[in-house]
């Protein structure tokens, strides 16, 4: 069958580790012809290109920055990539009668495209909801709730939710809340599509590996690492986290890693300049090898969301913790169900986003003995939930059902 991906994620090769290109390697190893639609930003400097790899054709479609730049810029990108991507996806597969077309959010303009596939070849359409916009932007105050703005995309996001067979949510708290705020969305279609990865089991770091590679990132190697790794952007509510490296000065026994880059790293930087933190590291990126080496030989994984959230957050992150072996603390708004889960299944505490003493204390309950034993319970809770052939299952249901 031939499936065809939407997605604002750079996507160059299957590959690549990431939720995405895990999940279309699988589905292609299930015997389907995959075909990705992604964007090259300007800012890349490279034209609109095709990619072939067996059993895969990426499309890279020239945009504008739709990521990591002004809101202005972001804004029209994000609103052009409709036009561009369906000019560019006729012209590039004229022939091609796709069974299936996936998308993911964000963003929320690709509506006309899935339209047009679905007119044309009588496509199954699943969207993988990752990201509950505009009323993510209204929580962070980048929108005003009932602005024209708003109005313009919350109709899109209604009409995203109509044209799609199915809505594959995050987790128990996104389905509910995508029922609750659109009672126009059937409930039958509405169901939990998690991110997901394909574990890999590498080699063991020895314990003089392990003393090189933190040595030559100026990480110490006598003290618990807790690892903070991924964007650094306005969602995360990076003001506590400076707030928690601050306080773990006043401990001897713990060290503090952040990796990441974003529009918020700027800030950082200057905080970790005009601070100097003894007992912190900030690092702007690192190759995803060497980062996820990193990941391995820490102790616990930091996840962290802005506490104005409304609307329920599931951060890819914690794949990457979970599949280490690693177990988490997580700083989050009252609605997201990550920590709640955590601490359901035992994979890790959690509290809220500016509850210091709490978080504190949640670190000073990260003993040797609890960070193994809640280590195994992520790990063995991600085998069960988290891999790509789970959710390849529940997004081709619908395929499978007509074959």
């Amino acid at each position: 069958m031939n499936i065809l991906f939407l997605t604002v994620g750079r996507v160059n090769s299957l590959k690549d580790r990431n939720i995405y290109s895990d999940l279309m390697r699988e589905l292609r190893r299930r015997g389907n012809n995959i075909y990705i639609a992604s964007p090259t930003e300007r800012r890349f400097g490279k034209p609109t290109h095709l990619i072939r790899e067996e059993g895969a054709e990426i499309l890279r479609v020239r945009t504008l920055n739709i990521q990591k730049t002004n809101v202005v810029e972001k804004g029209i990108g994000t609103l052009l990539l409709e036009r561009q991507f369906m000019k560019t996806i006729r012209k590039t597969w004229p022939d091609v009668k796709f069974d299936m077309v996936i998308y993911s959010t964000p963003p929320i303009t690709f509506n006309s495209v899935i339209r047009s596939i679905k007119l044309r070849d009588g496509a199954k359409s699943y969207l993988m909801l990752k990201d509950i916009f505009p009323q993510n932007a209204v929580d962070l105050g980048m929108m005003k709730e009932g602005s024209v703005l708003h109005r313009m995309f919350r109709r899109k996001e209604e009409e995203m939710y109509a044209l799609s067979d199915r809505i594959g949510c995050m987790s128990e708290a996104n389905c509910r809340y995508v029922m609750e705020h659109n009672p126009s969305v059937d409930p039958s279609i509405v169901e939990v599509c998690p991110n997901a990865v394909e574990p890999v089991e590498r080699p063991a770091v020895t314990p003089a590996e392990r003393e090189k590679l933190l040595k030559s990132l100026g990480i110490p190697t006598d003290r618990r690492l807790f690892i903070y790794g991924g964007n650094l952007g306005k969602p995360q509510g990076l003001d506590f986290l400076l707030e928690v490296v601050a306080e773990n000065e006043k401990r001897d026994d713990s060290h503090i890693v952040i990796v990441g880059d974003g529009t918020e790293y700027p800030r950082m930087k200057r905080w970790f300049d005009d601070h100097a933190p003894r007992h912190a590291t900030l690092i702007s990126r690192l190759p995803k090898e060497d980062y996820d080496r990193l990941v391995s030989v820490s102790d616990v994984g930091l996840i962290f969301l802005d506490p104005r959230f409304t609307i329920p957050n599931f951060p890819s992150r914690l794949l990457s913790y979970l599949e280490n072996g690693m177990p988490v603390l997580l700083a989050t708004d009252p609605n997201t169900d990550q920590g709640r889960l955590a601490e359901r299944e035992e994979f890790g505490l959690w509290c809220l986003n500016g509850d210091l003493p709490a978080f504190m204390a949640n670190m000073e309950r990260m003993t040797p003995e609890k960070i193994r034993r809640m280590g195994d319970n992520g790990k063995r809770f991600l085998m069960d939930n988290y891999t790509v052939e789970r959710v390849a299952d529940i997004v081709t249901r619908d395929l499978r059902k007509g074959e």
